[in-house]
């Protein structure tokens, strides 16, 4: 029996902290014995013999054929690579998959959360502060499902930062599996894709709650973007405050169910934050300047040396900035705004105002989605108009 079987065979025993599992697997590995005797004297019940010896054999077998391929690893709690943020919590795992970069377990991390069913504000802001987290320096940790945590994934790429996938399901099992390009690309660009499960194992519903404590516990803080009140990201924050880790709240439109979880941590005392700079700040990186970003295929990293967040001027000089047509920008809400709301509200023709629309869009003010527009960046430092925005 090979080490990581040991281990593999290990993390299927209920009940069985992982400080004491690395004294066992000392103790076996040297003896060579696996007989129930063996097992008995190094403390395990009858029920953690039998959860050993009877793993199942072809998920067992599957795991270890998987662990031969290329960029394949298995991480254990006694490894360099196993992240000492996650050794500390109440309930680590034994063990972790890692397909990928095992390396980038060991960087500093923010996870981002939110609902599966998001709003166009959701996945704009996710998409924000996603890029900004990378602009300073943070890898972003999310959970590979539908909704906000695939949109963080991509924009951290489209940022060409780094991005790690805990799944709650084995990794040849990906869920969703309309994600499996996305934890493609998620490798190729030096990413990783992590599991606790044997590489075989089903997406089963219970294991999705218990993912999510490998989420917070690998990160330094975890963003709550979107949520309503039943949202599992609000089991991911719970963890995340049994664990001593920071939690961010992003506000949203009054009204809007998807934002009702996220005021409500707020309520509870989560951290609430408007911008990516107000995260690097509290947690303390002071790495870098955030450039004000756009939602879309600009989200570059800048170029130069970056100043410290403390320095940081969060937004372009105004000098810098064009704000064309600040009358029909004005009656353009972050909630869908119809074009004749907008030309209602400024008071002057549809024909005209659909003109200034698509301006404003070509200029990366605001963007067209189904039922009109929406606003996609902030103008309140611009001073060239008195119209109050």
């Amino acid at each position: 029996m090979t080490l990581q079987e040991v281990w593999i065979r290990l993390s299927a025993v209920r009940r069985l902290d992982a400080g004491r599992a690395e004294g066992i697997i000392r103790t076996l590995f040297c003896h060579g014995q696996y007989r129930p005797s063996e097992l008995s004297s190094c403390g395990l019940t009858a029920e953690q013999i039998e959860d050993f010896r009877n793993i199942n054999q072809q998920w067992l077998s599957a795991s270890l054929n998987w662990l031969e391929g290329d960029n394949r690893h298995l991480v254990t709690f006694d490894s360099v690579l196993y992240p000492p943020l996650l050794a500390q919590i109440p309930s680590p795992p034994l063990i972790l998959f890692v397909e990928g970069t095992p390396d980038l377990l060991l960087s500093p991390q923010i996870a981002m959360v939110g609902s599966r069913h998001y709003t166009h504000y959701g996945e704009q802001y996710a998409q924000v502060f996603a890029a900004g987290l990378v602009h300073s320096g943070f890898t972003v940790t999310s959970g590979l499902a539908m909704g906000i945590d695939g949109i963080s994934h991509k924009a951290t790429l489209e940022a060409h930062g780094k991005t790690i996938a805990v799944l709650g399901s084995g990794l040849m099992k990906r869920y969703p599996s309309r994600h499996s390009m996305l934890a493609d690309s998620i490798i190729e660009h030096g990413g990783a894709l992590v599991s606790e499960h044997l590489v075989t194992a089903p997406p089963i519903a219970a294991n999705f709650p218990r993912r999510n404590r490998i989420i917070s516990g690998l990160s330094a803080g975890v963003v709550v973007v979107e949520a309503t009140l039943r949202s599992g990201s609000l089991i991911t924050a719970r963890y995340a405050l049994e664990q001593g880790r920071e939690v961010f709240a992003l506000p949203g439109p009054l009204g809007s169910q998807t934002s009702e979880g996220t005021h409500w941590l707020i309520q509870q005392g989560a951290y609430l934050v408007t911008e990516p700079n107000d995260i690097a700040e509290h947690i303390g990186s002071g790495l870098t300047w955030f450039p004000n970003i756009r939602v879309s295929e600009s989200l570059k990293v800048p170029r130069g040396k970056p100043l410290k967040a403390s320095e940081a001027i969060i937004c372009a000089q105004e000098c810098e900035v064009e704000l064309p047509f600040a009358d029909v920008l004005a009656n353009v809400e972050y909630e869908v705004t119809s074009v004749d709301v907008v030309a209602e509200r400024a008071g002057q023709p549809v024909p005209e105002v659909v003109g200034k629309l698509l301006e404003l869009e070509l200029a990366g003010w605001i963007a067209a989605v189904s039922g009109g527009y929406v606003r996609i960046k902030r103008a309140s430092h611009v001073r060239r108009t008195n119209v109050l925005i």
